[in-house]
């Protein structure tokens, strides 16, 4: 009878019931399995359960933006973009992480690697290389769609060669470097009309100061002699 029971498919064998008991440890421990659940990104850019990502609020070639209310921001955005992208980049990191002295901490070196990139190449070649991370990094805040999902999803090319999401993230990565590199005018105006819809200014958000009237001290007159 052992024997015949021990060969029923309808009862699971030994080693399926060790997997069923270490899965209720697992799950009684409060633990999932990782391999199971995809891995998303939450808005500080944590790894958590499978999130669906949304897409940008505009293009990266949709240089005058949208017609919508930020339509005069996203003019400011393109102009900032083609003359002073320095300014451009130290305003969306100033946006991004509002601490103090964050948009001078951005801004002057990527000044200085503007000139020296254009004084010795002939093009920006080296402040892309400063900036990359700030894309990553709205990305990952806001859970916004990748260059390899993009492609994933319009023609199905890069889904088959990534394994898991690690590799997806190296691989979204390093398309935000090459994002950079080869339209980089064009990724910094995305990421300002990004930012700006989702973040408000640090400084319109500061509470004016308080001004406390003290009213002077006693005061005496004298009588005229």
């Amino acid at each position: 009878m052992a024997k015949s029971d021990d060969s029923s498919p309808l009862l699971p064998n030994q080693e399926q019931e060790a997997g069923i008991k270490d899965e209720k440890k697992v799950f009684a421990g409060g633990d999932q399995p990782r391999a199971a659940i995809p891995i998303g990104w939450t808005a500080d850019g944590l790894p958590v359960g499978q999130m669906e990502r949304t897409q940008w609020n505009s293009g990266i070639f949709s240089c005058l933006g949208r017609t919508d209310e930020f339509c005069s921001s996203d003019l400011e955005v393109c102009l900032l973009g083609s003359m002073a992208p320095c300014v451009l980049y130290g305003t969306n990191v100033e946006r991004l992480g509002s601490s103090p002295g964050t948009f001078a901490n951005h801004c002057m070196p990527y000044t200085g690697l503007y000139l020296f990139g254009n004084t010795f190449f002939g093009w920006n070649c080296l402040a892309p290389w400063f900036s990359y991370p700030i894309r990553t990094a709205i990305r990952r805040k806001f859970n916004l769609e990748g260059s390899c999902e993009a492609l994933t999803r319009t023609c199905g090319c890069c889904g088959r060669c990534i394994e898991d999401e690690v590799q997806r993230e190296q691989c979204e990565t390093a398309c935000d470097f090459a994002t950079h590199v080869f339209c980089h005018a064009c990724a910094l105006c995305q990421e300002g009309r990004e930012v700006r819809r989702r973040l408000p200014h640090p400084g319109f958000g500061a509470q004016p100061p308080v001004v406390l009237m003290i009213p002077p001290g006693g005061q005496t007159m004298g009588r005229a002699a």
